[in-house]
């Protein structure tokens, strides 16, 4: 499955390749266009010197390990909104046809290798982040645990938003809701927000152990609002149980899918 996914997604990318200059503009575009988030961060403690408490490379150390994440799900995952074209096109038949999975083919159309430059912006934060805290090494080992528990929960949520175009046809906009919103969500501590919003997206929507709940282990934190210690570690927990959820809903959109005859 990997193997086949790399074929497709090389193909897309020799393709963008033989456009050099557009692909290296488009890939710092994309660097630059993540890079005025940063700026927000930035100005917030250009005004201030703690944010609900953390400190801006504490703030910055949770917006990198988000960012990573996240940019490496759009990269990988995210072309899987495209299902409602697809649909209402008739070219979603081409895909059940071939001896490959829906999804992976749909992740892998038109695969955008030019979005590395958001991976880069959100790593170079995480790395500056963790030079500049000076993390205990012995809790270091979280940090790569996040990154792919975030990349989970990211891409099985494009996955069940996927899923839910098979039902609504025309809502690409609920991708953009829950991923994009669930992105711009987690780039500051969760203690800035209500009570209610944070035990929605710990208890419901597990948007806390992208970087939240694991982060304040690496960052040997409390958590303000009072979650129990072993809520750290539950993350690939999590991640494991909104993927097998994801998994289930494309399996029935695609029972649900009625061919056009096309």
């Amino acid at each position: 499955m990997v193997s086949t996914y790399v074929r497709l997604a090389w193909t897309w990318t020799r393709a963008a390749a033989a456009y050099p200059a557009s692909f290296a503009l488009m890939t710092v575009l994309g660097f630059v266009t993540t890079g005025l988030e940063l700026a927000v961060v930035l100005i917030i403690f250009a005004n201030t010197t703690t944010l609900a408490g953390f400190s801006r490379d504490e703030v910055l150390f949770l917006y990198g390990a988000a960012g990573v994440s996240f940019a490496l799900s759009d990269m990988f995952v995210s072309n899987i909104d495209r299902v409602s074209q697809h649909i209402k096109a008739g070219t979603f038949d081409t895909f059940l046809i071939r001896p490959v999975s829906t999804w992976l083919q749909l992740t892998a159309d038109r695969f955008n290798a030019n979005r590395i430059g958001r991976v880069l912006q959100a790593g170079l934060v995480l790395g500056y982040a963790v030079a500049a805290l000076g993390l205990e090494w012995r809790r270091a080992w979280m940090i790569p645990v996040m990154v792919v528990t975030g990349f989970a929960i990211f891409a099985a949520l494009w996955t069940l938003a996927g899923a839910a175009q098979f039902v609504l046809t025309d809502a690409p906009e609920l991708a953009n809701a829950f991923t994009y919103g669930g992105q711009q969500l987690t780039q500051y501590p969760f203690s800035v927000y209500g009570r209610d919003l944070v035990r929605g997206v710990t208890y419901a929507l597990p948007m806390a152990f992208v970087n939240w709940q694991p982060g304040l282990y690496v960052l040997d934190r409390g958590d303000p609002l009072g979650t129990p210690e072993f809520m750290r570690f539950l993350g690939p927990a999590a991640a494991l149980a909104l993927a097998l959820a994801a998994a289930l809903a494309w399996r029935q959109g695609i029972r649900h899918y009625r061919s056009t005859g096309s």
